[in-house]
This record gives structure tokens, sequence and C-alpha cells, in this order.
């Protein structure tokens, strides 16, 4: 029986029109060093300092001179990042937040996980009208979806693949066993981090920029369009 959901956002939950490649390709960049694409994909949905850390050195560059120079770049991708989701906010991917009701409603808690740092992605939520942990105010224009925690990458000792932001979404939902524990992704690292984290079903999903191609040889249980599809897909499983 399945009792928690863990979500990644941008791609997966939110539809940010490719924003974080994009900000995350100009930051490093802007270091002196080239991004080639697939490697950019490789690293998305990690952390970001850690992205931008590897992406340097795979560019040709290095990351610790000047010393401020990942911090530096860090900073010009969150206001790069803060600049394009002003220009075009991020909006639910569709179908998605009527899934997650749904989930909620079934007794299945929903946690979202993220690479982005917690001041970053609480601002994405407060766009959507998303709350954590709590029901959206009674005068509150639309229904806000509400989830049941939140993780971010800085907040763990490593960030995807690793599976620690899952098992910390277990420890604040309070779900013992990984058996009760579905994950979904838009990456390879998503899925490759419920893997590891021992969850009973990893989904990769198609709402982001990977194709079905790109997911060949990880450690899925099966590749959907949408987490809008999950309800459906665990109601077959019984």
């Amino acid at each position: 029986m399945i009792t928690l959901a863990v979500f990644d956002m941008a791609g997966t939950t939110i539809d940010d029109g490719g924003a974080v490649y994009d900000a995350l390709r100009i930051a490093v960049e802007e270091t002196g060093v080239r991004v080639c694409p697939a490697e950019l994909q490789t690293w998305m949905g990690t952390e970001k300092r850690a992205a931008i850390t590897a992406l340097i050195e795979l560019g040709g560059g290095d990351p610790l001179q000047p010393a401020d120079k990942v911090d530096a770049a860090f900073d010009s991708f969150r206001a790069t990042l803060d600049k394009l989701y002003t220009e075009q906010p991020p909006t639910p991917i569709a179908g998605v937040p009527e899934a997650i009701a749904a989930l909620c409603a079934s007794g299945v808690q929903v946690a979202l996980t993220t690479g982005f740092s917690r001041d970053v992605a609480e601002g994405i939520l407060e766009q959507l009208g998303w709350s954590i942990g709590e029901a959206a105010a009674p005068d509150a224009p639309t229904p806000a979806t509400v989830v049941d925690a939140l993780v971010c990458g800085d907040e763990v000792v490593a960030g995807r693949p690793a599976p620690y932001m899952i098992h910390r979404a277990m420890e604040l939902t309070g779900t013992l066993a990984v058996s009760e524990l579905i994950v979904a992704g838009d990456t390879a690292v998503d899925v490759q981090a419920g893997a590891n984290a021992g969850a009973a079903i990893t989904i990769g999903v198609l709402s982001g920029k990977l194709d079905r191609q790109a997911f060949e040889g990880q450690p899925y249980t099966a590749l959907l369009d949408s987490v809008a599809e999950i309800p459906a897909y665990l109601a077959t499983r019984g």
C-alpha cells in the first residue's frame, strides 16, 4: 500500500518553460566555459551548487579559482531564474493539482523535492498559490494545492541521485517503510534517487525535457506522460 508520493518540482509538477535549464547554462557560461547540452541535461535535477561546480569542471574551468566562483555563479543563476520567472511565471502541469488532490483524498501524503534552495522553491509555490502542510485560507480566490512537505537540495548532505531528500520527506511525513513509497521525476537522477531510496515504485515522467529514449537503462518501474496519470496507475495495481 502506497502512503507517500514524492515528486520533483520543475518539469514534473510545475511547468517552468525550461527556465531552470536556461538559467543554469547562462550562469555557468558567464564563468568563461562552454556548457555541453548533454552534460547540462545530465546535471538537471541535482542540487544547483553541485551542478554549477560539475559543469564548470566539465567545461574545462576551475570552480575554485577564484574561491567565490561557484557562489557568484549561483547568485547569477538565482537572479537569471527570477528574471525568467517574472517574464514567464511557472504554472502547474496540466492535471497535476487534481492528481495531488486525488492522492491526498485517498490517504496518500504528497511531498515535493527539488534541487532549488528553499527560498527559491517557496517563492515558486507562493506564485502558484500552493501551500505546504496547511489548507488555503477561506477567502482565497482559488483553492490552493496543498502538499505535506517540501525538501530542498541544500537541506541534506547530498542531493540527487542520493536518496537523502526522499528519506527526509519520509521523516517529515512520518512514513516508516520504503515499501509504502512512490517517487516520480522527469530526469535520470530523479529515478536514480528513487531507486537508491528503495522506493516500491519509481516513475519517470515525460513532462520535462527528456524523451523515452533518454530514460533507457534507468531504474524506473514505469514511464508515464505525467504525474497526472499516477492516481490511475496506482488504481490499476490494486
